[in-house]
């Protein structure tokens, strides 16, 4: 029997489907894990899907340090540790009893500032996330005579595969192993990989595990220092870590430059004429000083004008211009459109997934913007021709003796653009999979086209002695706008006139305006900003940003920072800036690229990053006070559960010395003494009349319990 992994569930079947001798695999159960069985070429395979990572990396449940000793401990599982040593010192080499996670007398599992120091340096095991699917997973291996692993080829599906080769290893240590890499769960496509197997890429997902590596230990040592560095607000974890902080960051410094900001005053003279003999063909005009900074001198310019209901066209000058069509599709460019469009890049992604699943898009995960030699461009067409939507431009391209299609700077040989790898039914798929599928096929089709021509016609006007201009561009050619309109801004019209001819003003006014700061970022243009600077992979920078949201560090969309993101942002630039800058996290993706390559180790960029860490938590910790009044006035935003019914001041969540509990309370104590009970769980305030109960006035919240179902509820107990 041939054990085949794939990543997920979803995968397995697909698989189990396109390879079947009969098309119809029988579906099983190993434990509680669905399994799919079938024949190809004479041989009895079996497919088991994992959920994505089935280990976690994780501290060990016992450890100890000791400076004369060193560092030992043990495993999840009781096994004998095998840490590395700081500094130096000697691993002793008996095994241990269980003992507390000390360290110098100080648990390094309780969230105290003197444990961060020893938990920089604290041993990383690997420990069980699924154990139902591994205790499936090594069932199935015991009978195996060869496995192959399918997961989906790039840093976190070669590690997940590595992950779930050592669990099959572990129990059947002679088995042949092989890889299976494919693009998009099309028959060829996986026909192919399976005819066509390789070794696994053990350089990939060392890569893969040193990130997890790093970002375990910077995510627990830096959310662990703000959230104890000011107890206080709701009991959410204010989390930071190794790209989400500089990421945050960018936004805040966004930000800062537009409070910076000092507008200043212009004005502006505009209107609206149309020829005479067709009053309905209005065209926009606007002084030829555009902007007038000195206030009299646009009241001058416009006593002249503002009682003149004529205009004569002095000049008429066109010129045309070609806008020549889009890269292919990758990750990036794909969450930019689709953020353009209405969809966030955390949805994009998982809307991708779902269509990569259903075999209607090939793998959402790539770097690359060319398309390789070995995709017939034509069957792609031709696929798409059966979609009604696309068939015009379909048949079009299909009478072309050959395609070109562009080409954009990156350039990778892991897996082809994101196109389409069979046609949709819109009346199927739920509108918002529609619509970003719809986009993926049009910007595929546009990149096989030619450009677009752009006509752009400026005409000059004077008005009593006073020129104005109307500009207007007209889609000439459409090229590839013929299919791909997204992006494109409306035409402004302008009639056909000639010169010398004179016009009807319908209306003329003076505004007053301001300069205007510099843009928010969409999440769009944040995703195009973090590729920039270095900051995250094509896989996690869509996660990156929802996790800001969920942790209230940032808001809306354009993208604005919360208070407390703000804070957090610039009381750790004041004392440990490396943490906010992006070079230091683009250093340590240049090292994990250096992994993949096999030019480095995970063990020496993970020991490369604990230092970096280690050379700034010293700092940190000595302004442990500064900071935690740098952030007071947020964390008490933060904190706020709505507003007192009796004062009107903000009701917050707050600590009571004597019981050691949380409790709501007025911002007004003590002249007002309004107090509720905090609910249990995990508490978030309600926007808006849901907020407010209608009884009595008091707050109404969302509550999350541990382990139970989410309510709502008024926290006034009365």
């Amino acid at each position: 029997m041939i054990l085949v992994v794939t990543e997920k569930n979803d995968a397995a079947q697909q698989i189990a489907r396109l390879l079947s001798e009969s098309g119809k695999p029988e579906t099983d159960k190993v434990y509680n894990t669905p399994v799919y069985r079938f024949r190809r070429g004479g041989e009895d395979h079996v497919a088991i899907g994992l959920r994505g990572h089935i280990l976690q990396p994780d501290f060990p449940l016992a450890l100890k340090f000791d400076k004369e000793e060193g560092w030992y401990g043990e495993t999840a599982e009781g096994e004998h540790l095998p840490a590395d040593v700081p500094d130096g010192l000697e691993r002793p080499p008996y095994k241990v009893k269980r003992k507390p996670f000390m360290a110098d007398g100080v648990d390094l599992k309780g969230w105290k500032i003197p444990s961060l120091p020893y938990l920089i340096w604290a041993p990383v095991d690997k420990q069980p996330a699924e154990k139902e699917i591994i205790r499936a997973l090594k069932n199935l291996a015991k009978k195996a005579e060869s496995v192959i692993i399918g997961t989906d080829f790039d840093r976190e599906g070669e590690l997940i595969g590595s992950d779930a080769l050592a669990q099959v290893l572990s129990v059947n240590p002679n088995l042949a192993v092989f890889r299976a890499r494919y693009s998009a769960f099309t028959k060829t496509e996986i026909e192919t990989a399976f005819n066509n197997l390789v070794d696994l890429d053990y350089n990939l997902a060392a890569a893969g595990e040193s990130r997890q590596y790093i970002d375990l230990i910077w995510g627990a040592v830096l959310t662990r220092y703000l959230t104890t560095a000011r107890f206080g607000g709701l009991g959410n974890t204010r989390s930071a870590g190794r790209v989400q902080t500089p990421t945050l960051a960018l936004v805040v410094e966004r930000e800062r430059e537009r409070l910076a900001f000092k507008p200043e005053d212009y004005w502006v003279i505009s209107g609206v004429a149309a020829p005479e003999d067709d009053a309905e063909a209005t065209f926009k005009m606007v002084h030829q000083t555009a902007r007038f900074w000195d206030q009299a001198e646009a009241d001058a310019a416009y006593a002249v004008v503002k009682d003149q209901t004529k205009a004569t066209v002095v000049e008429i000058e066109s010129r045309s211009r070609k806008q020549q069509p889009p890269a292919p599709f990758n990750t990036t460019s794909l969450q930019a459109a689709a953020a353009a469009e209405g969809i966030s890049p955390a949805r994009t992604m998982r809307l991708a997934e779902s269509l990569y699943m259903d075999g209607l898009i090939s793998y959402p995960r790539v770097d690359n913007t060319v398309y390789p030699s070995s995709l017939d461009l034509k069957d792609c067409v031709r696929t798409l021709s059966a979609v009604p939507q696309y068939a015009p431009t379909c048949k079009k391209l299909l009478g072309q003796p050959k395609l070109h299609a562009t080409r954009g700077k990156q350039e990778s040989t892991d897996h082809p653009p994101i196109y389409p790898t069979a046609a949709a039914n819109p009346d199927v798929l739920q509108p918002a999979a529609w619509k970003l599928y719809n986009l993926i096929a049009r910007r595929f089709l546009a990149t096989l086209m030619g450009p677009a021509t752009m006509s752009g016609t400026k005409i000059t006007l004077d008005i009593a002695g006073q020129p104005f201009v109307a500009n207007g561009i007209v889609l000439a050619e459409p090229g590839f706008r013929e299919i791909y309109p997204f992006g494109l801004k409306k035409d402004d019209q302008i009639p056909d006139v000639g010169e010398g001819e004179i016009v009807s003003i319908q209306s003329l006014s003076l505004d007053a305006k301001q300069t205007e700061p510099p843009a928010r970022y969409s999440q769009g243009k944040l995703i195009q900003e973090m590729e920039k600077r270095g900051l995250g992979t094509k896989s996690t920078r869509a996660s990156i940003i929802d996790t800001l949201y969920q942790r209230k560090y940032l808001k809306n969309d354009p993208v604005e920072p919360s208070q407390l993101g703000m804070a957090i942002v610039d009381a750790l630039s004041q004392f440990a800036p490396h943490i906010t800058s992006p070079d230091m996290t683009a250093e340590l993706e240049s090292d994990m690229t250096s992994v993949a390559e096999g030019k480095d180790t995970r063990d020496g960029v993970v020991t490369h990053s604990r230092a970096l860490l280690a050379g700034m938590i010293d700092t940190l910790i000595d302004h442990k006070e500064d900071l935690s009044e740098a952030i007071a006035d947020a964390v008490t935003a933060d904190a706020k559960v709505g507003t007192c019914p009796k004062c009107g001041k903000d009701l917050v969540a707050k600590s009571s010395l004597k019981t050691r509990g949380s409790f709501v309370g007025c911002m007004g104590w003590p002249d007002c003494d309004v107090t509720y009970p905090l609910p249990q769980g995990r508490v978030e305030p309600l926007e808006g009349e849901a907020g407010v109960c209608p009884e009595c006035g008091a707050p109404r919240v969302k509550v999350q319990p541990f382990r139970q179902r989410a309510y709502e509820t008024c926290i006034n107990p009365a």
